[in-house]
């Protein structure tokens, strides 16, 4: 992601789980987790919406943890449906805060998750088990959020959803079907299609905004 990048290997359940680190400039803002599409169809930490998450969280002071799921590259184990790869980011988010616990400045209630289609499922049901156990999220972000293929469990009122018009592969309308009961808002990009081709300066300048910080020179 930038010179200050590191690969760091997480015990996983199934086995070891591929990272890159990127360390939060000071002051820290806490940690972030991005979670990648599909791994059964190309998906890993290097897709280019994933990156454009990390990089603009980095940027608002997060250090940034992109691990690859089980069964990606590096990472050992197989796929499991979204079910074991919850445990694998569990166990990126428990190595991660871990590693902080020495960092006076770290708010440790500042945990930001964000996923793009397949990883954004995943995020949700993270979130919802740490919800459970009293250390919710602080921020979720869902681009691409898969409602048409798995089942996206309910999130908080201030989670971020980012969506293509034109998404061929989650039909817009089926995020709009699962928002709906929740009265959360979707923010929809007008053209974009499910890889937001050309439009990942947008996904940028939303999160920036959702942050409270404009685009530089603004």
């Amino acid at each position: 992601m930038t010179p200050s990048s590191r690969r760091v290997v997480v015990a996983g359940p199934a086995g070891r789980i591929d990272c890159t680190v990127d360390e939060a400039p000071a002051p820290n803002a806490g940690i972030a987790i991005v979670a990648h599409p599909h791994p059964l169809f190309g998906g890993h930490r290097d897709n280019k919406v994933v990156q454009t998450l990390g990089r603009t969280l980095h940027a608002l002071g997060y250090t940034v943890w992109l691990p690859d799921f089980r069964g990606v590259r590096a990472s050992e184990g197989v796929h499991d449906n979204g079910q074991g790869e919850v445990d694998d980011l569990a166990a990126v988010l428990h190595q991660a805060q871990h590693e902080s616990a020495g960092l006076a400045a770290l708010p440790r209630q500042s945990v930001v998750l964000a996923g793009f289609s397949f990883g954004s499922m995943v995020v949700t049901r993270l979130a919802t088990r740490l919800t459970t156990a009293n250390t919710p999220a602080h921020r979720l972000i869902l681009v691409g959020t898969a409602t048409s293929k798995w089942t996206v469990d309910p999130v908080p009122a201030d989670t971020l959803v980012i969506h293509g018009e034109n998404d061929e592969v989650v039909p817009l309308s089926t995020v709009l079907d699962w928002a709906r009961p929740q009265e959360l808002p979707v923010v929809v990009i007008p053209g974009a299609d499910h890889f937001f081709h050309r439009k990942l300066t947008v996904i940028k300048r939303l999160v920036r905004q959702a942050w409270g910080q404009p685009e530089p020179g603004l």
